[in-house]
């Protein structure tokens, strides 16, 4: 039995700030406690269900948030950016289930920290439909053949996690009273909720089925300014549907991610370049 565990930040007890989120911050520290500690409740519910192996990769902003020393030893760790597959980069035909550890709301919604993949976007959408991180990881598990079985977070992406795919548990750790205002479970209490879920998702994982695939896909991503969009419009296939928005058809949920990771590398050259003209006016 091999688990495979994505953990990002925004979704963790205990975490509403961008100060807590973002390098250098005050409360950064902190933070990297809090996401820490509630990995390792993830991996002992993994290994307390029946698993032989568990890989973690740290799937927040640089990718290098976790506090390795202080790490379960029994999971091994992928860390660093960039990645390739991104938050879901790792994850293989081997993994028997996957679970998504605090996880949040996608962008141009509700949620606490609410934003995809990139805080730049304004919104990205498949098939019209705007769609979270979890949505997106989710699809590329399906490529492995790997169902998701778990998905933390505060309960505005627990929320839409129950609608899109109510097969996938879920733990509600904390509840959105504003981009960045939460009221929190303990984290202790947290630990315990996400460690008893991971085991029971782990104990039942061939009752999980990975989500459904096809051949065809339309990415939509709403870029900050039109600087960016300019700039993400010569990606080859690519095509300006508005002032600040990108259009993609593809065939492959590989090509959705990295066309997202180009897309939000794009969008921060177009914010950059406009600092920078601001700053020699």
């Amino acid at each position: 039995m091999q688990v495979y565990i994505s953990v990002d930040m925004e979704g963790i007890a205990g975490i509403a700030t961008l100060d807590q989120i973002v390098r250098g911050g005050q409360g950064y520290p902190r933070a990297q406690a809090l996401m820490t500690a509630e990995t390792n409740a993830a991996i002992a519910g993994a290994f307390d269900g029946g698993a032989d192996s568990v890989l973690v990769n740290d799937s927040h902003g640089t990718m290098d948030n976790l506090i390795h020393a202080d790490l379960d030893p029994r999971a091994r760790i992928l860390f660093g950016s960039p990645k390739l597959q991104c938050m879901a980069e790792g994850l293989t035909s081997d993994h028997d289930v996957a679970l998504f550890i605090g996880y949040h709301a996608p962008a141009g919604g509700p949620g606490v920290l609410a934003h995809t993949f990139s805080s730049l976007f304004t919104d990205v959408r498949l098939d019209g439909k705007s769609v979270s991180e979890s949505d997106v990881n989710t699809l590329y598990a399906a490529t492995a053949g790997v169902p998701v079985g778990l998905v933390t977070g505060d309960d505005v992406i627990c929320g839409l996690v129950n609608a899109s795919n109510p097969g996938i548990e879920t733990v509600v750790v904390k509840q959105a009273h504003g981009w960045s205002a939460t009221n929190s479970l303990p984290p202790s209490l947290a630990r315990d909720a996400v460690r008893d879920a991971a085991k029971r998702v782990v104990q039942k994982a061939d009752t999980f089925k990975p989500a459904e695939l096809r051949d065809d896909w339309v990415l939509e991503i709403d870029h900050p300014t039109i600087t960016a969009a300019e700039f993400a419009e010569s990606v080859p296939g690519s095509r300006r549907t508005s002032a600040r928005t990108i259009e993609h058809r593809l065939d492959s949920v590989e090509d959705i991610i990295g066309l997202i990771t180009v897309n939000y590398q794009l969008a921060s050259a177009g914010i950059s370049g406009i600092v920078t003209i601001a700053s020699r006016r």
